[in-house]
């Protein structure tokens, strides 16, 4: 996911009407993830629309894609539940243990 770069001074700002119980859902959720709560709304939106491939910049790979193995659908659904930090972590950690294994050869 792309991270988004904007000031709260500058950002579109669009309000929108919640159901009944949901701003608690989203707040408790964003607890959970350690996000603001416009964090986790603009991060379950980008996903979304990852999905669905209506991000020109994003590979557009679906969780239902035939090519996916079960173990590769439940990775690729809970990274990108990660915050958009954690995903970079966890793709630098991985690159490096990539590239120790590759010496130890």
């Amino acid at each position: 996911m792309k991270q988004a770069n904007y000031s709260s001074r500058t950002a579109d700002k669009f309000v929108v009407r919640l159901p009944e119980g949901m701003r608690e859902r989203i707040a408790d959720v964003a607890k959970q993830h350690h996000r603001s709560m416009n964090s986790e709304i603009i991060a379950r939106i980008e996903q979304s629309l990852i999905q669905e491939g209506a991000l020109g910049d994003e590979p557009s790979l679906r969780l239902d894609s035939p090519e996916l193995s079960l173990h590769e659908r439940e990775l690729l659904q809970r990274f990108r539940q990660l915050a958009h930090r954690q995903q970079n972590a966890l793709v630098s950690l991985i690159a490096h243990d990539t590239s120790l294994a590759n010496d130890d050869e």
